[in-house]
């Protein structure tokens, strides 16, 4: 698989909550490193624990678009248009996620691959947040922002 085929599969993974898809495009030495509360996760098992105990039931998650360095757009399993970009092994993806409470969250995702496979994540959440008013004569509303 190319580079752009094995990130496009695992967003497609993780939005099916494929653990075994997800392991098998992880490379052996995955982890991924949860900055805001510093915390590092290792290995497919440790990670499919954390999704299936996660209280009130696993999130769910949206890919916005995932980027490298060139434009590509697929069609994911929800008939979402999902933009692919780029090659090399450092992409970034930003996503929605739902959480149990019913939530949103924005999640950026800063993907390193290794030998063809998913080597590190580092991933930011941020929940939504309402425009201030004073600045709304001088900025554009974006329709897909909440808020």
């Amino acid at each position: 698989m190319t580079n752009e085929e094995v990130v496009r599969a695992y967003a497609i993974a993780a939005v099916a909550s494929d653990s075994a898809a997800l392991e098998e495009l992880r490379h052996p030495d995955w982890t991924v490193d949860w900055p805001q509360t510093g915390e590092r996760v290792r290995g497919s098992a440790n990670f499919a624990s954390v999704v299936s105990n996660y209280p009130g039931g696993s999130p769910q998650q949206r890919p916005g678009r995932i980027v490298g360095s060139g434009d590509r757009w697929v069609l994911s399993p929800s008939n979402t248009m999902v933009r692919v970009v780029g090659e090399g092994e450092a992409w970034w993806g930003e996503w929605q996620v739902t959480y149990p409470d019913g939530s949103d969250w924005f999640c950026v995702d800063l993907i390193q691959l290794r030998n063809g496979k998913v080597h590190h994540e580092t991933v930011y959440w941020s929940p939504p947040l309402k425009a201030p008013a004073w600045r709304a004569e001088m900025v554009e509303r974006i329709e897909e922002a909440p808020g």
